[in-house]
């Protein structure tokens, strides 16, 4: 028999990594006052348990004080830190996995009114577009005490039995230096020869090497190519990659191109849905062959197919699948298993990364139980008692309540009253750079008829055909439709058009339009690139002080793209407060928050935007019936105990609604309140 590629150990310095797959450096924002405590460290022993070979933590970990985290990260530089260290490492060794992290200065890519409020240092006096704080160019003192904190950094991670660390070079201090595009310093460490920009990187890697000796492992996550005018080049890059080969003092290359100092060059970085897989694969196969070094690679490597062909064509040693493995932690079991159908898919949502970006913490659109470790399960225990469940609604609340249940062992019943299961996921998927997000629905699909969930589609589901099934517990996950009702003035717009209506084609885009968007989420965006890419006049309005402030920088990128080249235009601080016919155009009448101003306008068609309101007849139908009342008790669902709630003796089931039958939310929210609902159950 072949040996899969993915499964065949590599062997790093003394290191044998047991196989191919690797995540890596991520910061999910899940420390507790900067410490990789319980959370941080369950989160990386899921997936270390699941067989992945080696975890790459923090991204990035502090290693000074005038590099204060822009989001929850690591604290290298506290003494604290080492215990916690040696907590995380422990659990994840325990399952033959290895534990590195990525250690960093950010330099001017943070702020200074964070931490310490000490400034933000870097070797270019010009901010970076993305964070925005305007540094001080650094002095000569700065730089001994930096490559000092490093070197420190690096001994507490070996004092933590890490067993080696990567250095973060690029967007950060180590490449602001070694950029051409971000070196404003004279003298040895200055711009004017590639030596001199590399100086500082490798002072800082010879200190590291001073304190932890040749057996302890370091790397560098470098850009080699900056994919930008000015920047260091795929030809300068390679020269890079040689140089440090021909160092002696790195054990690998971690290989990223392009850069990260704006959303959209971050973006082409780390592509989100949409975009192209594994888009800089091949060049990190350049660099490989280049120099000879064992060569790490990540970058929207969503799928066991793509990483397979980067192991076994030689492109790359260690392939990062890393939000691949926020999607599903156990991808290398299931591959060992031979159940590659089960592996839960990454459908490049990068809900993750965008979360954190927000000051939030990483989650991942579709599986809620991603840092959650501590209190949701990955795999489902079975229940002792089987009981009969009929859910009503097959979109992502209601087919993950089916999929739990099922994996429970209890008698499933799906009601849904389309023809395809997906709800509001299926008017997502209409927009063709959005068309991954089906997997979500695609994948419980699948997995509820492999567990024999009865899946009954084009019935819209009344008392009778509930109660005609004597259930146990009845689910309702209907979901909602548009809400059209302008807030505070309770005025039912009834000469508007909802985003639904646009992006599914129902309603054709008129040739002037006003998107009234009081949700701030993607109907709004997707139904104004249609109407752009359609030729109409867009005009994007919003009460609030930033439009779309619920897409998130990276999601927002794709967008901004198609847009910026078209007849749009974005009002913001302006409130819709009624719409009027006049003859064959609508005049909406337009307030503000700040003030009493207000003005009319003229338009073909006024789109709103406001989120749903829940279906929930068939809900308060089946109330009176039921043994709860449909009653949820909270504490219970937080502690994750069994739901009890007796208001009714009489009654015949426990009744629960979920997702946006209750209220408008995410897709996130659906999914994480049919897991902890009915996990219990």
């Amino acid at each position: 028999m072949s040996v899969d590629p993915l499964l065949e150990p590599f062997q790093l310095k003394h290191l044998r990594l047991k196989n191919r797959i690797m995540t890596t450096s991520h910061e999910p924002a899940y420390p507790e006052g900067g410490m990789p405590k319980d959370r941080y460290r369950a989160y990386h022993e899921e997936r270390a348990k699941a067989g992945v070979a080696l975890a790459m933590t923090a991204g990035s970990a502090a290693v000074s004080k005038d590099s204060p985290p822009v989001f929850n990260n690591v604290l290298a530089y506290s003494d604290e830190v080492v215990p916690w260290i040696q907590n995380l490492t422990d659990s994840c060794h325990e399952h033959g996995c290895a534990v590195m992290i990525q250690l960093t200065h950010l330099g001017r890519r943070t702020t200074w009114n964070k931490g310490d409020w000490l400034p933000s240092v870097s070797s270019s006096k010009h901010r970076e577009p993305a964070h925005r704080a305007f540094p001080k160019l650094i002095e000569d003192w700065d730089i001994e005490r930096i490559i000092n904190d490093f070197a420190d950094a690096a001994q507490r991670m070996q004092a933590g039995g890490m067993d080696g660390i990567e250095l973060q070079v690029y967007g950060h201090l180590l490449d602001q230096f070694w950029s051409p595009l971000s070196n404003d310093l004279e003298g040895p460490y200055g711009a004017d020869t590639l030596e001199n920009r590399m100086r500082f990187p490798m002072d800082v890697l010879a200190a590291i090497r001073k304190r932890v000796g040749n057996d302890f492992i370091v790397g560098f996550r470098f850009t080699a190519d900056e994919a930008q005018k000015g920047g260091i080049t795929a030809a300068e890059g390679l020269e890079i990659s040689k140089k440090l080969a021909a160092s002696g003092q790195l054990d690998f290359l971690n290989v990223i191109r392009g850069r990260i100092h704006t959303d959209p060059a971050m973006t082409d970085v780390i592509p989100v849905q949409g975009m192209r897989s594994a888009p800089h694969l091949d060049f990190a196969g350049e660099v490989k062959k280049a120099t000879g070094m064992p060569t790490f690679h990540a970058a929207r490597i969503p799928d066991v197919a793509t990483a397979r062909h980067a192991i076994k064509s030689g492109l790359l040693d260690m392939v990062g699948m890393t939000r691949a493995h926020m999607a599903d932690p156990h991808i290398v079991r299931k591959i060992t298993q031979g159940r590659e159908q089960d592996i839960r898919p990454c459908v490049g949502a990068t809900y993750c990364l965008d979360r954190i970006y927000q000051g939030g913490e990483a989650l991942c659109i579709h599986n809620a139980a991603t840092g959650r470790e501590l209190t949701m399960p990955h795999d489902i225990p079975p229940a002792k008692i089987k009981r009969k469940v009929v859910i009503v609604g097959a979109g992502p609340a209601g087919l993950e309540a089916a999929r739990v249940c099922a994996e429970r062992g209890h008698d499933v019943t799906v009601f849904e009253a389309q023809s395809d299961a997906g709800g509001q996921v299926r008017i997502t998927a209409m927009t063709p750079r959005r068309r991954e997000m089906l997997s979500i629905i695609e994948w419980r699909e699948a997995q509820c008829t492999a567990m024999g969930v009865t899946l009954q589609y084009n019935t819209y589901a009344e008392l009778d055909d509930v109660t005609a099934l004597a259930p146990d517990v009845v689910i309702i996950a209907t979901g909602g439709l548009p809400n059209i009702e302008l807030f505070e003035s309770g005025q039912e717009a009834t000469l508007v058009e909802t985003t639904w209506d646009i992006i599914t084609g129902d309603v054709k885009p008129a040739d002037k339009i006003l998107i009234y968007d009081e949700s701030g989420d993607h109907p709004a965006m997707q139904a104004a690139e249609i109407a752009a890419e359609a030729g109409c006049t867009v005009e994007i309005m919003t009460p609030d002080r930033v439009f779309a402030p619920d897409i998130m920088a990276m999601n927002l990128v794709p967008y901004m793209r198609s847009l910026q080249d078209k007849d749009v235009t974005f009002t913001v601080t302006r409130r819709l407060l009624g719409v009027e016919r006049k003859g064959n155009r609508l005049v909406a009448t337009i307030g503000t928050d700040y003030s009493d101003h207000t003005h009319t306008a003229e338009y073909d068609q006024v789109v709103v935007n406001y989120g749903t309101l829940p279906l929930d007849e068939l809900y308060l139908t089946l109330k009176p019936l039921s043994s709860n009342g449909g009653a949820v008790d909270q504490n219970a669902l937080i502690a994750g105990t069994v739901q009890n709630s007796v208001r009714n003796a009489d009654g015949k089931f426990q009744l629960f609604r979920i997702g946006d039958a209750v209220s408008a939310r995410n897709t996130h929210a659906a999914i994480y309140d049919a897991l902890r609902l009915a996990k219990d159950l």
